[in-house]
């Protein structure tokens, strides 16, 4: 199995950047699709972003697309998600994921390791 390690959260003023990391040890990213969710204060958690085991397909939720970048270095063995003009609705703990059957769903219920999240908060 993988373990997942998320990184590079903080506080970021709205229109400003941030990069997270997920690291992966155990087994290699390459084995999985890989996925981005975040759970904003009292909700749900959410669908962000994903990409299959090449990478060469990226998927996105609406709120996000064309703000966020999802991609990986299946070297270093981490995934990453590139975040530009950060809303304060951006604010959530955001998790790493990992599907073992390569579909990168949008679903949560397919994805079999999950990190820990790292918080993002983005002030007005």
């Amino acid at each position: 199995q993988v373990q997942l390690v998320e990184s590079g959260g903080g506080l970021v003023q709205a229109g400003g950047s941030l990069r997270l990391s997920c690291a992966a040890s155990g087994r290699s990213v390459s084995n999985y699709a890989m996925g981005w969710f975040r759970q904003p204060p009292g909700k749900e958690r959410e669908f962000v972003a994903s990409n299959k085991r090449s990478g060469s397909n990226t998927y996105y939720a609406p709120s996000v697309k064309g703000r966020f970048t999802i991609s990986r270095d299946d070297g270093k063995n981490t995934v990453y998600l590139q975040m530009n003009s950060l809303k304060p609705t951006d604010t959530a703990v955001y998790y790493c994921a990992a599907d073992a059957s390569g579909i990168a769903s949008s679903g949560t219920q397919y994805y079999d390791y999950w990190g820990q999240g790292t918080q993002v908060t983005v002030s007005s």
